[in-house]
């Protein structure tokens, strides 16, 4: 506990890249920083900066280290929410990595319901793809990840698996908005808009498309599946997105994409292996894997 404070100057040093930097926010001057550093390398055995002509950046024990310090202040935080219990009160911070569809509709909902009956619990959300969220999940940046079709999934621990049916999203005058369910081989005849490539749709949608030897060529790519959505209201194009990011609307309309041409994806909920959440966090997804079986 007593490298407690000298862990936030850390941080913040690697944050800035600089002591000088990381002084001025942090309202001390550079030279007791410093100071602190020095003090702290002394006991510790070792250097943890390697310090550049323009400021300073993690050795590698540094590294080591700072996984050390982040790991630490995550059961520490977990510590402090299950002593908040103790006393009825519910308190504590959940981070969460996801998959822009969550963003729109899922998430929200579920953050203010849980939020109605904890008021005290606050809440981040970063929108990061399938590598990224496995990555935040391991930094521990992030408490939970809620992603459709991880690659990356060594040290990923799934607390639940949710079927998602690629849709595809188009005007409703569009020549097959008559059709209940579209076929890949038909959507290829028209503009296609897609998401970038470390997205799962878009690997879904490929290698389904190798499989049948027609090759893709979007007149669009983005990393925004509100632009590819927003898109198709403006040119006669198709879009993809899974059905969880999905709402009913007049100006559009959302058609499945066949399964026998393009495999269902998964939608997967977990944190990272091995590791005790914070109870604000365990409950929150607790309260996810109640609704998404909703979605199954």
């Amino acid at each position: 506990m007593r490298h407690l404070v000298t862990f936030q100057y850390i941080e913040a040093i690697t944050r800035a890249g600089s002591i000088r930097k990381a002084a001025e926010d942090m309202n001390i001057t550079a030279s007791a920083l410093n100071r602190r550093i020095q003090r702290f390398e002394e006991e510790f055995g070792s250097e943890i900066f390697e310090r550049l002509p323009r400021g300073v950046r993690l050795n590698p024990a540094g590294e080591l280290l700072i996984r050390h310090i982040r790991a630490q202040e995550s059961d520490l935080k977990r510590v402090q929410s299950q002593v908040a219990d103790l006393s009825g009160v519910r308190r504590g911070h959940v981070s969460i990595a996801c998959s822009q569809a969550l963003v729109p509709y899922f998430l929200p909902k579920q953050i203010a319901k849980y939020r109605k009956a904890h008021p005290g619990v606050t809440f981040s959300v970063s929108v990061r793809d399938r590598e990224a969220a496995e990555a935040e999940l391991g930094t521990f940046k992030s408490d939970i990840a809620l992603v459709f079709e991880p690659i990356f999934m060594a040290d990923f621990q799934v607390q639940t698996m949710v079927p998602q049916t690629i849709s595809t999203i188009m005007r409703p005058d569009h020549p097959l908005a008559t059709q209940k369910v579209v076929r890949l081989r038909d959507c290829l005849d028209y503009a296609c808009v897609l998401p970038e490539s470390q997205y799962g749709v878009r690997f879904l949608i490929e290698r389904a498309a190798a499989e049948s030897s027609r090759t893709i060529s979007p007149i669009a790519e983005s990393d925004s599946f509100d632009f590819m959505r927003h898109y198709s209201l403006h040119e006669d194009a198709i879009a993809f997105q899974i059905p969880i990011g999905l709402e009913e609307r007049d100006d559009l309309v959302f058609r499945e994409l066949s399964t026998d041409d393009v495999p269902s994806g998964n939608l997967l909920l977990g944190q990272m292996r091995g590791r005790t959440l914070p109870v604000a966090s365990a409950r929150f997804m607790q309260q996810l894997e109640i609704e998404l079986q909703k979605y199954s």
